[in-house]
């Protein structure tokens, strides 16, 4: 326990509490025990830093993209912290500690905005990813002027290259240049749309796309 040397106005020598009284060099000082985790590495906690893990090294190489695709969502948080929420949430496969992303299941932009129709990617030349989509900008709220958002992500390399402000959806094909060092890899890719008011959509998975190689 706690003894108060002087009166009541004085100071004390001891712990009261999770507060620890003491003098030195004739100064009274009190401070306040730190609190102490009795196991700082439960299973719960563990198995969090793991589908963390996971879905950070997946939006880490799009962090500007996630910018705009998640900047609606970015209510008390930055829209990096929204999409983790949501991707740990809703787009992990596997058990602890092999936690994987399903990029399927994955979004990389979330919005109100119409999503693509119909939408395919492939790589017919070496540093090249072409998407495609059919034109629905007469349906909902969709419009022909709303521009894309394109990902091609890869895993392998922990990059990606990203556009935020593409062609207009009418026009319904655009060509990502990518490094030749992606020849051979695979890339996870990814469409979505920002209207010219900046409302976006919900991205959609397009599939694995392997680079083509030099001829």
């Amino acid at each position: 326990m706690g003894k108060i040397s002087q009166g009541i106005l004085g100071g004390f020598s001891g712990k009261v509490g999770n507060v620890i009284g003491g003098n030195w060099k004739g100064i009274d000082y009190m401070r306040v025990k730190p609190a102490s985790v009795a196991n700082p590495q439960t299973e719960g906690q563990m198995d969090q830093r793991s589908k963390f893990s996971a879905v950070i090294g997946f939006l880490q190489p799009i962090s500007e993209f996630i910018k705009i695709g998640f900047k609606s969502y970015a209510v008390k948080m930055t829209a990096f912290n929204s999409a983790m929420s949501y991707n740990v949430k809703n787009a992990l496969t596997g058990d602890y500690p092999d936690y994987e992303v399903d990029y399927a299941n994955a979004l990389v932009s979330r919005g109100s905005l119409a999503t693509a129709l119909n939408p395919t990617a492939v790589s017919g030349n070496v540093g090249e990813v072409t998407f495609s989509w059919n034109d629905n900008s007469t349906e909902g709220n969709a419009n022909a002027t709303d521009k894309a958002m394109l990902v091609a992500l890869n895993p392998t390399k922990k990059e990606a290259v990203f556009v935020t402000d593409g062609v207009a959806r009418s026009v319904g094909t655009q060509t990502l240049t990518v490094p030749a060092s992606y020849s051979g890899d695979n890339v996870e890719c990814f469409i979505s749309f920002i209207s010219l008011d900046g409302t976006v959509s919900n991205s959609k998975y397009v599939g694995t796309v392997t680079v083509a190689l030099p001829r």
